[in-house]
């Protein structure tokens, strides 16, 4: 008798699945269908693990984007940088003075434009791309490791292809160092 029981619990166990599969679910049957809510889910995602594998610093992922472009150009003024990272003019100049408020970068004024604001990454700066390297390539290979190597090579082409294709619709136009 006790066989039974189970065996009964367990229909009705694979019932109540196959009635909860067939329930509208507008996450995955409309959400899910939309490419744009897909990547912000994604890049959310990605913000999650960055924050989990560096959080000892204390630093955004955006930050960490700022650094990178200084470290690789130094004297960027901000509306290159934000060019660079597809950054508008307000989040670049407010990224920029918080990173210069914790001596990570150093800000003057461009001494060939008054108007605008140079920044060059400070040897703090470098010191704590350093510690944060190996937490940012986990967050990154976390990302991926869902996909086998052939896939992740192929989903980083694509989106490399729709962000080349579709930057001019962005309301800050990516410009590659």
């Amino acid at each position: 008798m006790p066989d039974v029981q189970k065996k009964t619990t367990s229909q009705k166990r694979v019932a109540t699945q196959k009635t909860e599969s067939n329930i509208f679910d507008p996450a995955k049957q409309v959400l899910w269908s939309r490419p744009g809510y897909l990547v912000r889910r994604l890049n959310q995602i990605h913000y999650a693990m960055f924050y989990e594998e560096c959080k000892t610093q204390n630093v955004t992922p955006v930050q960490y984007g700022v650094l990178t472009a200084l470290s690789l150009s130094p004297w960027l003024d901000q509306t290159a940088i934000g060019m660079e990272l597809g950054l508008d003019r307000t989040t670049t100049a407010d990224v920029v003075k918080r990173l210069q408020e914790r001596g990570l970068v150093e800000r003057r004024v461009n001494p060939t434009d008054k108007r605008s604001r140079q920044a060059v990454i400070t040897p703090e700066g470098l010191r704590i791309m350093g510690l944060l390297q190996e937490g940012m390539a986990r967050a990154q290979r976390r990302l991926l490791e869902p996909l086998s190597t052939r896939n992740q090579e192929i989903f980083m082409k694509l989106l490399s292809t729709l962000v080349e294709a579709n930057n001019q619709y962005s309301r800050t136009t990516l410009k590659p160092m």
